[in-house]
Formats: C-alpha cells, sequence, structure tokens
C-alpha cells in the first residue's frame, strides 16, 4: 500500500472518530429526574374550581361563594383555615420558596450566602440562590409542616422561576427543575398538593410533579398555549385545573378566550386584596 492511500484511509477514520464523538456528545441525556411522589389522597381540585385569591387587605374575606381560597400562610390562623372548610371550601396555603422576605418571623434563618438580588418592583424580597437546597431545604420544610398543622389542602409555591431573572446567581435551567421537584415532592409527602407558579418555559417537565397550575398575565404576554410548554396540552388535556389572573387587561380582552380553554380566569388588582372579577 502506498503512502498516499494509507494517508487517505487514517483521516477517514480519524474523521470518522471525531464525527461519533460529536455525535455522542449532542445526544448525550439531560439530567435524570427524580420520580414524581405520588399523593392520591392529595385534594386535586376539578377543572372548573370557583376561587379567591386574597394576600393583602386584611382580614381575608371568607363570606364568597366559591370552592377554594388561596391566601397567606403567615398571616392567616388555623382558625381563619377551618372557618373556610366549615363551609365545604378548600384552602391552599401561598408561601414565597424563591425569595427571602425580610418581615416573615423566619427571616433570621436565612443566611447571607443565599440572598441575592432584589426582586424588581418588590423592595423587601431578595432572590434566593437555589442552588443551595441543603440550606433552603430544611426552612422550606418546615414552612411546608406550619402549612399542614394548619389544616391547609394545597401550596402556592411563588418566585420558582429564578433561573428566568436578573436573580445574581448563575441559576440554570437544571438548578431549578431541582429545586420546584423538591418542593412538589416534599409538599405530597406532606399530603398536601402542588400549584406550579408560573415558570412557563418549564411546564412541560414539570407538569408531572404538580397537580394544578397558577398562572399570572398569560393572555398579555401570549404565553398560555406555548408550545411544548403549553397550560392546555399540559394541565387541562391532563385533568388539572389551571387557575389564572390577569392585572391590565380588561375582562373583554380574555374572558372569552380563558373560558373556552376552561380556565379559571378572573381580574385582580397587583396587590391581590380582595377585589376580584371572574370570567365565570
Amino acid at each position: 500500500m502506498n503512502t498516499y492511500k494509507l494517508l487517505f484511509i487514517v483521516l477517514v477514520l480519524l474523521g470518522a472518530s471525531i464525527f461519533a464523538v460529536s455525535l455522542g456528545a449532542s445526544a448525550a441525556p439531560e439530567m435524570a429526574l427524580p420520580t414524581p411522589h405520588p399523593c392520591p389522597t392529595c385534594w386535586h381540585p376539578t377543572l372548573k374550581t370557583s376561587w379567591q385569591w386574597q394576600l393583602s387587605d386584611l382580614p381575608v374575606d371568607t363570606s364568597l361563594n366559591v370552592k377554594m381560597y388561596d391566601i397567606d400562610l403567615f398571616d392567616n390562623p388555623k382558625s381563619k383555615v377551618a372557618t373556610l372548610h366549615a363551609r365545604g371550601i378548600k384552602v391552599v396555603c401561598y408561601m414565597s420558596a424563591g425569595s427571602w422576605e425580610d418581615w416573615r418571623p423566619d427571616a433570621y434563618k436565612f443566611p447571607n450566602s443565599v440572598k441575592g438580588k432584589t426582586l424588581s418592583g418588590w423592595p423587601d424580597e431578595k432572590w434566593l440562590d437555589i442552588r443551595q437546597i441543603s440550606i433552603l431545604a430544611p426552612i422550606m420544610r418546615a414552612r411546608m409542616d406550619t402549612c399542614k398543622a394548619k389544616g391547609f389542602d394545597g401550596i402556592e409555591f411563588d418566585n420558582v422561576d429564578g433561573y428566568t431573572n436578573n436573580s445574581g446567581f448563575p441559576l440554570t435551567y437544571q438548578d431549578q427543575l431541582k429545586y420546584n421537584i423538591f418542593l412538589a415532592n416534599a409538599a405530597h409527602a406532606r399530603g398536601l398538593s402542588a400549584a406550579l407558579k408560573n415558570d412557563n418555559g418549564q411546564i412541560y417537565a414539570l407538569a408531572p410533579y404538580f397537580d394544578y397550575a397558577l398562572n399570572e398575565q398569560c393572555f398579555q404576554y401570549s404565553e398560555c398555549q406555548n408550545g411544548k410548554n403549553s397550560l392546555v396540552t399540559n394541565f387541562i388535556n391532563k385533568g388539572k385545573a389551571v387557575f389564572q389572573v390577569e392585572y391590565q387587561l380588561a375582562t373583554s380582552q380574555f374572558c372569552y378566550k380563558a373560558n373556552s380553554l376552561n380556565f379559571n380566569s378572573m381580574k385582580k388588582n397587583l396587590n391581590l386584596d380582595k377585589w376580584r372579577k371572574p370570567c365565570r
């Protein structure tokens, strides 16, 4: 075999090897996700569930004829939950899982190392470094334990999309997935259902772990049917309720569409006081 032919064969083999390595790298699987923690005894709202979301203008007005209330974990005593239960109403507890709030009774438990930049529009809150689950997990578990002790039926975890915000930390898509799955599984371990709050870019990946969705302004920003991450495909079509709120649009601009999608939509004030204008 002459030298030129030998060199040609070597180059072909080398090119094939490089291509195979490149192909293997591009086909590498994503992070293996934990198995969803089943919770057959958890409360699962029906697709059509009327609701109220009140986090300010306290005390909470418990007189509304709705099937579900979403109220603050810390600001409401066990007796408030019991009052709603006595009327056959389910109650979800609101807690921020992705931000530090300086007024909370457990604020002192968060070391400075997990506090990042201030949330836009919320000067008393800072993003959390959700990569440090070993620090945050005991605090969040304690909050969930309080939620269970007060008799709540489910949890709304707020600010669980820090990876898409200017948090002050180099949070990744995978960091957020890992943290949000931890939250959902921990809620289910306590017999509490879990709401996926916004995090529109991970709906497809997280829907198997969450029992219903709570969305803000998806009609204003055209995110309700966002391709693979559509709320309809991942929640409604799987029998999971979607609770949805708009702040700026007139009800005439979104209610017809919301009702056609089977969303439980309403207009609220941004401070989430008692005022509401439901679509149905």
